[in-house]
């Protein structure tokens, strides 16, 4: 005969449940604040009043407005991970993404703060967030690099990684440009531009 379930696990997980699902309220609020304001609108103040919650309820969530804002970016990359038509080269996905970029100038911004604060003492996590993305999206590059050296669309001679490197710099400075001057700097054809200075195999 099965033992009846234990009394007390059913409200543990009905608890869990309504707190993961608290939890994806606030990101996508957050998501949408940020995408529209900008990242100034973030305060865990000003979400707590836009979701009705207190702020001590929302600091059990988030304790800190650097875990509110790393766990909105990190929300924000696995949602873009799914868009359609991604290109796989060497600064086609930060193309496509410059494109992207331009209806949420405010997710953009995010991500700049996001740096600069990584930079700065006091914001371990976010240093160590910025960090390890760099890191992954260095070794993705490099590996899309040497894909299309091997393939003779990039000169063989050219180190991966510095080039990976180089992109990246590209991209990351391109939106800094953008967001202080968006009618004086378009990404997307920058980027294309750098394509062309990385000759193929003669």
């Amino acid at each position: 005969m099965t033992s009846p379930p234990d009394d007390d696990t059913a409200p543990q997980r009905r608890g869990y449940r309504k707190g993961a699902e608290r939890r994806a309220q606030i990101l996508d609020q957050v998501i949408r604040m940020v995408a529209e304001q900008g990242v100034d609108a973030s305060s865990l103040r000003s979400v707590a009043e836009s979701l009705g919650i207190t702020h001590a309820a929302l600091r059990h969530y988030f304790p800190s407005r650097d875990e509110l804002l790393l766990a909105v970016y990190h929300e924000h990359e696995v949602r873009e991970q799914g868009a359609p038509d991604r290109v796989k080269s060497a600064v086609g996905d930060m193309r496509d993404s410059a494109v992207r970029n331009r209806a949420v100038p405010g997710l953009v911004q995010l991500y700049t703060t996001l740096s600069a604060d990584a930079v700065q003492e006091g914001h371990p996590a976010t240093r160590e967030f910025v960090r390890e993305r760099f890191t992954g999206l260095r070794a993705e590059l490099a590996e899309s690099i040497a894909s299309d050296q091997a393939a003779g669309r990039i000169r063989p001679d050219l180190d991966a990684v510095d080039l990976a490197s180089l992109c990246i710099a590209a991209s990351d400075g391109l939106q800094v440009q953008w967001l202080l001057d968006p009618d004086a700097v378009d990404g997307e054809r920058v980027l294309r531009l750098l394509e062309r200075l990385v000759p193929p195999v003669d």
